[in-house]
């Protein structure tokens, strides 16, 4: 097989976006069922919170940035809380870039699934290192989230979220409320500068900006009228698909085999 070449063409509406492989990321968010990974994801999409809980199988979003004439791309999976398909955890591990575990702070049965989960991301991901001679650090955040409830309900202490972290530099803790919208914020600033990306990637950091712009997304010229200072902007993909397996463990098996550039992941193409 052949891995697809560097430059990945988007279509979206009557445009094309070029993001180059080298600036596209895939974060992955981690977590047991019903402690608001999905109202993280969404808060970060929309700055929206939706009180009905609807039970995740598995979400993919992506998120493309013109920050200062450069063009990045962040894919987004949201997985269930239930993983009734072990092996396609592991090949979403196998395939993050950065990682979001998510626990409710009321609960102590998902601080112990985050627990895990972080002892597997470090194992499968020191597997594949191990196999590509890779030494990409591993940015990852544990989010202890409705810290919005009464402390009565707490069911894990701050102390044991942070010493999760403790041992390691690519590694934080924070305590949210994607309810109120409390720390969600300061999260995603910390993960992207973990991870070397812009900081403008975080949602209070660039211009909103909608399908309609996409003509003109990509020019390094691009500019909002109502904006004259800020240079990042982020549009949110309407119509984007989950890469396909194949296409994953194409991806994986390159880098083992050590074909190609290791950022050279094929991609899906918004139709």
């Amino acid at each position: 097989f052949q891995v697809q070449a560097m430059m990945k063409t988007m279509s979206t509406g009557n445009c094309t976006l070029n993001v180059p492989a080298k600036n596209s990321y895939r974060m992955v968010v981690l977590g047991a069922s019903r402690v608001g990974k999905s109202s993280i994801v969404s808060r970060f999409l929309n700055g929206r919170f939706e009180d009905q809980y609807t039970p995740t199988i598995e979400d993919f979003h992506r998120k493309v940035y013109n920050i200062r004439g450069d063009m990045y791309q962040l894919d987004i999976l949201d997985t269930s809380g239930n993983h009734p398909f072990p092996a396609m955890r592991r090949l979403s591990i196998l395939t993050g870039d950065v990682f979001i575990l998510v626990f409710s702070l009321d609960n102590r049965e998902s601080f112990d699934e985050v627990k895990r989960l972080q002892k597997q991301i470090l194992e499968v991901k020191s597997c594949l290192k191990n196999k590509t001679k890779e030494s990409a650090d591993l940015p990852m955040v544990i989010c202890g989230n409705k810290n919005d409830h009464s402390e009565i309900y707490r069911k894990v202490r701050s102390d044991e979220g942070e010493n999760l972290v403790s041992s390691d530099e690519n590694c934080a803790y924070f305590e949210v409320s994607a309810k109120k919208n409390t720390n969600v914020d300061e999260m995603f600033y910390v993960l992207f500068s973990m991870a070397k990306l812009p900081h403008e990637m975080s949602p209070a950091l660039h211009r909103k900006i909608s399908i309609q712009y996409g003509d003109t997304f990509q020019q390094k010229s691009f500019r909002m009228r109502r904006v004259k200072d800020m240079d990042a902007y982020g549009m949110i993909s309407p119509f984007a698909r989950r890469p396909s397996v194949n296409s994953d463990l194409k991806y994986i098996k390159s880098k083992v085999l050590r074909e190609g550039q290791s950022r050279e992941r094929e991609k899906c193409t918004i139709q």
